[in-house]
């Protein structure tokens, strides 16, 4: 399969998909195979063919491949467990707002939001999408009642995998959505605050949801970090706390990130998925 085009300009660039399904040999690795590992040997691998491929263009790749293994793990984790929640890929903010997952009345809250934010000040409400929604368990199952568990990587998978979203879109009730997941093959300052600003975001929302539609007790939503090496410091500095609730007195602080996670294998990622889609 060749996955490095030629480009009008002379250039070369990788198919993603295409590299990442033919280096895998269309098979999930093995369940204790480092992810860094195996995209250092896939970086060598396509070196050899092209050596024109630059380390920067090859590092830009690793995000894919993480979210598609993480993808992947995830789909056929919801698939073999019957009381399983549900985390799918979400497009960046520029292909897709994530609240259209709301059903329309709720959609329509937080764009009156977004409007009088917009219209009473000079600011606007801005943030880019988590890497993965958490759909709870009953409207999952409702909808991909009839889907099997992802074997083989084919380019047609990927896209599948990448396209779910679409079938809830205007279908999610207020529980509906229970939490979001950030991903980073690895933790940069500025990648930190990207993901706390995210997540205290994601929350002031479902507060403002709630808000309006009165419901006092509601299950809270979650927003999960995970990287291929988590370290002491970014730990720390991903227990920043979420900002609306330091407007009130009537509750506790809460994090922008409620945990962070170490995940650089299948059995990591099986793991890891298991206790926060249970």
């Amino acid at each position: 399969m060749n996955f490095i085009k030629k480009l009008t300009s002379g250039k070369s660039q990788i198919a993603k998909d295409l590299a990442f399904c033919s280096l895998l040999k269309f098979k999930i690795p093995s369940e204790n195979k480092s992810f860094t590992s195996l995209f250092n040997e896939f970086d060598k691998s396509i070196q050899i063919i092209d050596n024109e491929i630059t380390t920067g263009a090859l590092s830009n790749t690793h995000g894919d491949w993480y979210e598609w293994l993480l993808a992947i793990t995830a789909w056929n984790h919801f698939i073999s467990n019957k009381n399983s929640n549900l985390a799918i890929l979400l497009p960046n903010v520029y292909q897709f707002d994530v609240t259209k997952l709301y059903i329309d009345e709720l959609n329509e809250l937080i764009k009156d939001l977004k409007e009088k934010v917009a219209s009473s000040s000079d600011v606007e409400l801005i943030s880019s999408n988590p890497d993965f929604v958490i759909i709870d368990n009953k409207i999952s199952k409702k909808i991909f009642s009839k889907e099997k568990p992802i074997i083989d990587i084919t380019p047609e998978n990927l896209s599948k995998l990448q396209s779910f979203y679409l079938q809830l879109v205007g279908f999610c009730e207020f529980n509906d959505i229970v939490g979001f997941v950030s991903i980073k093959t690895s933790f940069r300052p500025d990648r930190r605050l990207q993901i706390a600003h995210e997540g205290s975001l994601m929350k002031a929302l479902y507060v403002h949801l709630q808000t309006r539609q009165w419901i006092l007790k509601p299950k809270g939503l979650k927003y999960y970090a995970m990287s291929t090496k988590v370290g002491p410091k970014d730990r720390d500095a991903l227990k920043t706390v979420a900002t609306h609730s330091i407007t009130t007195v009537h509750s506790l602080p809460q994090a922008a990130v409620d945990e962070v996670y170490e995940v650089n294998s299948i059995k990591q990622a099986r793991a890891t998925l298991a206790q926060i889609l249970s």
